[in-house]
């Protein structure tokens, strides 16, 4: 995830290589729930997945309530913090999840490289 998602757009770039604005990230799961990464992304509709996030915590029994924020097979734009919103995945078979955002370019090696 770019920390800012304003982006230098280089014409005839694909997704997933440097220079590209979208960076694609994929999330699997089978019949169970996953934590989507912190970030800022486009969900894009997929069957038998309800995006959800915590909604109400009770710190006496430690027991969290989800509620839906993307129906089943509902996409949208999603913000994570990495702990509080998960796919859930209602299906018996290995889903994969595709979320896009602004790709967040090279890392840095150095302030003054020569």
């Amino acid at each position: 995830m770019a920390l800012g998602l304003n982006k230098i757009i280089i014409s005839g770039t694909t997704s997933n290589t440097p220079g590209a604005y979208w960076q694609l990230t994929t999330l699997s799961a089978n019949n169970t729930t996953v934590l989507v990464p912190a970030g800022t992304y486009l969900v894009f509709p997929t069957a038998n997945v309800t995006i959800e996030a915590v909604s109400a915590y009770n710190a006496s029994n430690s027991t969290a309530t989800w509620s839906t924020l993307l129906a089943n097979n509902t996409g949208g734009v999603l913000i994570s913090d990495g702990t509080n919103v998960r796919a859930n995945v209602t299906v018996a078979t290995n889903t994969t999840i595709t979320l896009a955002t602004v790709d967040g370019g090279q890392a840095v090696t150095g302030t003054y490289n020569s």
